[in-house]
């Protein structure tokens, strides 16, 4: 004999076995109907977390706006970072803005330095001639300069940096219908840099879109390598490499909070491992002693142990594999980003096979006269040609 709570037992089970087949049913369902997709997660990247209006005349044009998004950190885990969308005025052309994805300069190391989305960024020299040359301009922050707290910089990480990029143009194409699947790169300095490993991840990372090329001003390359030569016998830097100091911390900062592997402490001193751990706390560049020896802050060669190989994967500019024209603007008397190491990204290139040209000019770093910003001007008129 079967009591009543035997039934009712019975009972429930059955309704939540029901229940189950259900969800389970909707959930294939949703996964195999075309055009039926399951709602992405608020932390997905190119997920939009808000968009502000700027004030007319922000970047000396009309009409800007702020997006705060996410994207990924070089871990690829979800961050939240900001950046800025700029669109020429007027109707759009048929079949939308164009766009070129601008990757912005060291500007510093901590939340609040990225600058692009800044209500009171001034004008740049590059969005501005851009959208007044009729395209559409998308610029990220990156990760840890907009305006969120996530930690240092991941200072010249090429994952990170393409990344960021990557999901602002997917995040702008949300908030403005009227942008063009077609789309090309830009950048200065570490904006170089980001811009080719920007060009090399669109290949693999975020959804399917018509990019175009790539143009890369005094791009910052093979760094790793000299990064390698560092060790505790080098003494004071003379005045001119000032900025090294600051740099070589930024990279270590970044390479700590994003390799554990590297051991990054294991190669500090404990005035290094307080000036490096101070990098992306609040200021926008480290509050660094020059006079004091740059070797003073390392125990050990940077070149042993774990440390350079996780340097290579962290920033290294891929020099092979990408498959859309370079453009590489170089100035032949660039200090910032000495000029052999432009010949050695050059030779490396044509070693690799890359479909690239390059403007050279006797220029200062990212300095440009006016053949270069002819041979910038007509390259993004060709390879965004509608």
């Amino acid at each position: 004999m079967i009591d009543n709570r035997s039934r009712r037992t019975r009972a429930a089970t059955s309704a939540f076995r029901r229940i189950l087949g259900t969800v389970l049913a909707a959930v294939v369902v949703t996964a195999l109907t075309p055009g039926v997709a399951a709602a992405r997660p608020v932390n997905a990247p190119g997920q939009i977390i808000g968009v502000f209006d700027r004030p007319d005349g922000w970047r000396g044009l009309d009409g800007g706006r702020a997006i705060d998004y996410w994207t990924q950190d070089g871990r690829g885990r979800p961050v939240p970072t900001s950046g800025a969308l700029l669109v020429p005025p007027g109707p759009a052309p048929r079949g939308g803005w164009p766009v070129v994805v601008y990757n912005h300069g060291t500007s510093g190391f901590s939340a609040g330095c990225g600058g692009q989305s800044a209500p009171a960024a001034g004008e740049n020299r590059y969005i501005t001639r851009l959208v007044r040359k009729g395209y559409a301009v998308v610029a990220t922050d990156y990760v840890g300069l907009g305006r969120f707290h996530t930690g240092p910089h991941p200072y010249l990480n090429t994952r990170s940096e393409a990344t960021a990029a990557i999901d602002l143009l997917r995040a702008a194409r949300s908030v403005e219908p009227e942008l063009s699947n077609t789309w090309a790169v830009t950048g200065d300095s570490q904006g170089g840099q980001a811009a080719l490993a920007t060009a090399h991840r669109q290949r693999t990372y975020g959804p399917r879109t018509d990019f175009r090329g790539t143009v890369a001003i005094d791009p910052e390359s093979d760094v790793e390598k000299i990064a390698g030569l560092l060790g505790p016998y080098i003494p004071r830097l003379p005045s001119l490499a000032d900025g090294a100091y600051e740099y070589v911390l930024a990279i270590l900062a970044g390479l700590r909070s994003t390799d554990p592997g590297a051991r990054v402490d294991d190669y500090l001193t404990p005035l290094g491992e307080k000036v490096v751990h101070s990098v992306g706390t609040g200021e926008c560049r480290p509050d660094v002693d020059t006079s004091i020896p740059l070797g003073a802050l390392l125990t050990k060669p940077l070149g042993v142990g774990p440390l350079v190989p996780a340097l290579n994967r962290y920033m290294q500019v891929p020099t092979s594999g990408y498959d859309r024209p370079i453009l590489l603007v170089l100035n032949t008397l660039d200090t910032t980003v000495p000029s052999p190491l432009h010949a050695a990204l050059v030779a490396q290139f044509a070693a690799g096979g890359v479909d690239f040209a390059t403007s050279v000019a006797n220029g200062s770093h990212t300095e440009m006269n006016a053949r270069q910003w002819a041979d910038f001007d007509r390259f993004f008129a060709r390879v965004l040609k509608r």
